[in-house]
């Protein structure tokens, strides 16, 4: 495994969107593990490949504080959105700064696990914020946009 480097806020490879994974081979393995390696130094709860600099649509989360319980999202697509929630949050592309960002308190999501099985998961409060914060890495969005709305 190795660590990645981590884009840092206003690169612009940021804003690139991500493609879907077409083909979960062991170059896709790989990315997983070196991220959530990556995710764990950093230290995170959440990571978008694009903050990596690839350009695939896959996310690493855990909000355990043993760092045992790795979750992956691969071509993930949020079909449901319930209630409103603000939190403070923060961005391993962006250090320092934190900022109170709305969100759906409530989400529904289907991706391919590591093993390339569907599933279908609903995220609630801060599971919830992470995904759609590292959702809007892959559509090439980053936090700090939602500071001038």
């Amino acid at each position: 495994m190795a660590l990645l480097d981590i884009l840092v806020y206003p690169d612009p490879r940021l804003r690139k969107k991500a493609s879907p994974v077409e083909l979960l081979n062991n170059r896709v393995q790989r990315l997983i593990r070196d991220m959530a390696e990556t995710m764990y130094a950093a230290p995170g709860i959440g990571l978008a490949a694009t903050q990596v600099n690839v350009q695939q649509r896959v996310i690493v989360a855990d909000l355990s504080e043993e760092h045992d319980q790795l979750q992956v999202f691969i071509n993930p697509v949020i079909s449901s959105k319930q209630g409103e929630i603000e939190t403070e949050e923060g961005c391993l592309s962006v250090p320092g700064i934190t900022a109170p960002v709305p969100r759906a308190e409530e989400i529904t999501v289907t991706a391919l696990n590591a093993d390339g099985l569907t599933f279908e998961l609903t995220a609630i409060g801060l599971l919830a914020v992470c995904i759609q914060h590292e959702i809007d890495h892959l559509d090439g969005k980053v936090f700090v946009d939602y500071l001038s709305r």
